[in-house]
């Protein structure tokens, strides 16, 4: 199984995952680490990413993910996936994803981005964030104000924890067509 934390930037996805992977005895995939430096520079500019900016982005999580998917490979990924299209094309990549929204307000957001000091990504980018974002539906839901071990858990105990992706869902073995440009 695939578990995938996704949210906007300063939800909390990398601190979650973090915790959640080594509660499990799982790897852990930082999204943030597959993107080009290009990107990088761009949010790092205050600039927001587009759907071109985000294709190579996307290729290399569907890559990662179809990787885990044929060594039946577990592992948690912090990613934004914040439009459904996205999370559509990541979840083409596996059937054996669980998608977990952090839901957070726009004051933590911009609260926890204007705390950090080792990311790219600055309270600037919140605006964009939220403008892209896409509430998933058929995901496990949790509020992003929560305390980190709290969410851990819910994310451990829910009970759907064990089925794969959302309902209607399927993934194409071979070159799936997450790696398809739009």
């Amino acid at each position: 199984m695939i578990i995938i934390v996704m949210g906007v930037a300063g939800a909390g996805k990398t601190t979650v995952g973090t915790a959640l992977a080594s509660r499990l005895g799982w790897p852990f995939v930082d999204g943030d680490d597959l993107h080009p430096d290009a990107n990088r520079e761009k949010i790092a500019r205050d600039e927001p990413l587009d759907d071109t900016d985000r294709a190579p982005w996307l290729d290399a999580l569907g890559t990662l993910i179809a990787d885990l998917d044929t060594r039946s490979g577990s592992a948690v990924v912090a990613c934004s996936a914040l439009r459904q299209s996205y999370r559509d094309r990541l979840t083409a990549c596996s059937p054996q994803l669980l998608w977990v929204y952090l839901r957070a307000d726009p004051t933590l957001v911009r609260s926890r981005l204007a705390a950090r000091r080792d990311h790219f990504a600055t309270p600037a980018i919140l605006e964009s964030q939220f403008a892209a974002l896409e509430e998933p539906a058929d995901v496990l839901r949790l509020d992003a104000s929560r305390p980190a071990d709290v969410l851990v858990a819910s994310i451990v105990s829910a009970p759907d924890r064990q089925t794969a992706s959302p309902p209607g869902q399927t993934a194409v073995k071979g070159k799936p067509s997450c790696f398809h440009r739009a």
